[in-house]
């Protein structure tokens, strides 16, 4: 998919770092690193002086992989993306989709950058960086990744809206491996802006990205499902699903738990957009041990049959 742009001219996508603060993150970088250095070098021959000229080379190329390579790759795998450098100019690294790094994406950077970047002195990182749109140098392109500014205006679109509970963990059977990491940076930036769109630019914005997502993971989209309640509950599905896999999963359970309480959701089945897209009226939740009813809505008086549905 290529850049969404709204009626309103509004375009989902990250703010890029500019080439200048990115430079002078990596001046940082690099100056703590030269340093570190430095002071393992010295340690080193004054430790290692009774020993042949061929064991101090070895050890002194193994303390520059280490310090020079190894360390900014650890310390952007542990940080998330959030080196030394890139705290100080307000920078991040993330994924296209805008997720946090890895240690894959870390690693290529790391090894590419030392060939663009400490091999020739910036300058092939710089002139990748001005051809680029997005900025990005070829560790970047190869990694799958993007610097984005952290500090920037505060706006009031960037909350993400829950799915409604009555989604929890219905498509905890999709296949989400064939969605792409652009297609997923598209439905985190509708979601966070829905409020700020227009009513039928935003059904129709819903309607295709649902659509999209729904031909890379093989399966329609439920007819009783609203576009943006499918949207949110796929995404924290994704969402899970990662934190599963980087954190263990201590329930041992395959659904996700609701983000948020339903009565904050715009997406509720509670909600007026979501009842009148779905067509059906707002069913309340379980009384026994469950969340609390709403006062806007009408409790319906049925005989005890003595079962409890789930949660």
């Amino acid at each position: 998919m290529g850049e969404l742009v709204t009626g309103e001219a509004v375009a989902l996508e990250l703010r890029p770092a500019r080439l200048p603060s990115r430079a002078l993150a990596v001046l940082l970088d690099l100056v703590v690193a030269v340093v570190v250095y430095m002071a393992v070098t010295i340690a080193l021959v004054a430790s290692t002086a009774s020993l042949d000229v061929a064991a101090q080379t070895a050890l002194s190329i193994a303390a520059f992989v280490l310090v020079l390579v190894g360390g900014p790759i650890a310390v952007e795998t542990l940080s998330h993306g959030r080196s030394l450098g890139k705290v100080a100019c307000g920078l991040r690294v993330v994924r296209d989709d805008g997720g946090p790094v890895r240690f894959r994406h870390s690693l290529v950077r790391g090894l590419i950058g030392v060939v663009e970047i400490l091999m020739t002195f910036g300058v092939v990182a710089c002139i990748a960086s001005l051809v680029s749109a997005r900025g990005r140098r070829l560790g970047d392109v190869f990694a799958g990744t993007l610097v984005v500014r952290e500090r920037v205006p505060a706006t009031s679109g960037g909350f993400m809206p829950p799915p409604p509970p009555w989604l929890a963990g219905r498509f905890s059977g999709l296949d989400l491996s064939a969605v792409p990491d652009e297609l997923w940076l598209a439905v985190r930036q509708y979601l966070a802006r829905m409020g700020q769109l227009d009513v039928h630019v935003g059904r129709a914005m819903a309607e295709r990205l649902a659509a999209d997502v729904a031909a890379r993971t093989g399966a329609p989209v439920p007819q009783e499902v609203p576009p943006p309640a499918y949207l949110a509950a796929v995404l924290q599905e994704r969402q899970a699903r990662e934190s599963r896999r980087a954190f263990g999963d201590p329930r041992g359970g395959g659904g996700s738990a609701p983000l948020g309480p339903a009565a904050a959701s715009p997406l509720s089945p509670a909600s007026p957009t979501a009842a009148s897209q779905q067509g059906t009226p707002p069913t309340a939740p379980p009384q026994n041990g469950q969340a609390e009813q709403p006062r806007d809505v009408r409790q319906e008086r049925r005989p005890g049959t003595g079962f409890v549905p789930p949660a």
